[in-house]
């Protein structure tokens, strides 16, 4: 049964569509594009084309010329006489009402923005009560400013003169009457969300106070680099994980614990390139778990042919946290998949991460960070020794620093 809900799912076929500025060139579009597709399948949807246009910034009406939005809506045509109908175009940016309404009425197909298809994503992926909580709220965030546009969609509630077939006499029309009333019903219902959250966010803090005197650890990183396959074998448990974005939402906290030193080891969810504000907003009580983190060891998927723009969106994020200040040291992971074009002898091409061997990357900045820094292969258990070692020595130091006391009963405990 399971296999047939995921053929089903992938049946529906999909268009993506972005812009190639002056700020973005085309080899960074087609990495955005890449991982634009990788969300989609994801998501369950089948990518079949790709579209792209060259313009000095996205028309505010329709985000794209009027050329480009003809052609893609030939191609749909093309498709639909061919018996093969797209399901969607994804958009890799965000859009706004105007911009999704003006593009819905040319191409007569469901359109998609890169944050809508990151919360049908997370929505999915949800199982706790906590996550579905925080992924609604984030929706009905999404969806407020764009409810001229979504009205006739949601769920009908109440009487009055906006719901009767006649409509109504006076200024305003049954579709402002409705608009209103669902106006208030996603802020009646964002109120409710926020208060429940707020709970949560209570019992996970008498949680966090109850947890003893142990020093915090978080997996921090991009999505999908390995965070959970290396919690999995630090805390020698069963934490979820699979080659998909977002495979996790909710924040896993394990007692870990290397040379009779025990600590707290947190998996969180993984952050993307242009991760919408409200949905860190909604996932705030999750984020904690950073925040209050005593030391973050940031992963690194080293194969990834863009992975240092990752660590900059993972850098930028948790300054937005305000935790860029926190000890920290950058895990490189996935180094059994890293590959390069080997250079000829006679060839001038200046070196770049395509034709770079792993040890010349490895003495670029990288060498700088001493021991602020490993190589390993969490799949492989590559260098897992070595990532216990630094790790027990740095949960160490800062137990000496945060509990001196405690520190003396583990030297008692290990003599």
């Amino acid at each position: 049964m399971k296999e047939f809900v995921i053929s089903e799912a992938r049946t529906e076929t999909a268009v993506l569509v972005a812009l190639i500025t002056k700020n973005q060139d085309e080899r960074k579009t087609n990495e955005y594009l890449d991982e634009l597709e990788f969300l989609a399948d994801t998501a369950g949807a089948q990518t079949i084309k790709r579209f792209t246009q060259k313009v000095d910034g996205p028309s505010s009406i329709t985000y794209l010329g009027k050329g480009k939005l003809e052609e893609i809506r030939e191609f749909i045509l093309q498709k639909e006489d061919e018996d093969d109908p797209v399901g969607m175009v994804i958009f890799d940016d965000e859009l706004s009402a105007k911009q999704l309404r003006n593009i819905e009425q040319v191409l007569q197909v469901k359109i998609l923005d890169r944050t809508s298809l990151i919360l049908d994503i997370f929505a999915m992926r949800a199982q706790t009560a906590n996550a579905k909580t925080q992924v609604e709220l984030a929706q009905y965030r999404y969806m407020l400013p764009r409810l001229q546009r979504l009205w006739t969609h949601l769920e009908r509630q109440g009487g009055g003169s906006g719901s009767g077939k006649g409509g109504s006499v006076g200024l305003r029309g049954p579709g402002e009457t409705q608009l209103e009333m669902d106006r208030r019903i996603i802020l009646n219902r964002m109120s409710l969300l926020k208060e429940r959250l707020a709970e949560i966010d209570k019992q996970k803090t008498t949680q966090r106070k109850g947890r003893g005197r142990m020093i915090r650890v978080a997996l921090v990183g991009y999505t999908n680099v390995g965070k959970s396959t290396l919690m999995n074998l630090l805390s020698k448990s069963e934490v979820f994980a699979e080659n998909k974005l977002f495979a996790t939402l909710d924040t896993t906290v394990r007692k870990v614990i290397i040379d009779n030193l025990p600590f707290l080891l947190s998996d969180t969810v993984g952050f993307i390139r242009k991760l919408p504000t409200d949905l860190v907003d909604s996932f705030k009580s999750t984020l904690d778990e950073v925040r209050e983190a005593d030391l973050l060891l940031h992963v690194v998927d080293i194969s990834h042919p863009d992975f240092e723009e990752q660590i900059q969106v993972v850098e930028k994020t948790l300054a937005d946290l305000k935790c860029s200040e926190k000890p920290m040291m950058i895990i490189f992971n996935k180094i059994d998949a890293y590959t390069y074009v080997e250079k000829a002898e006679d060839d001038l091409t200046p070196k770049t991460k395509e034709n770079i061997t792993l040890p010349e990357l490895m003495n670029t900045w990288m060498a700088k960070l001493n021991e602020n820094c490993l190589f390993i292969s969490a799949k492989e258990r590559t260098n897992m020794d070595e990532l216990k070692e630094v790790v027990y020595k740095k949960v160490r130091e800062l137990h000496v620093q945060k509990y001196p006391y405690n520190d003396f009963l583990y030297q008692h405990y290990e003599e």
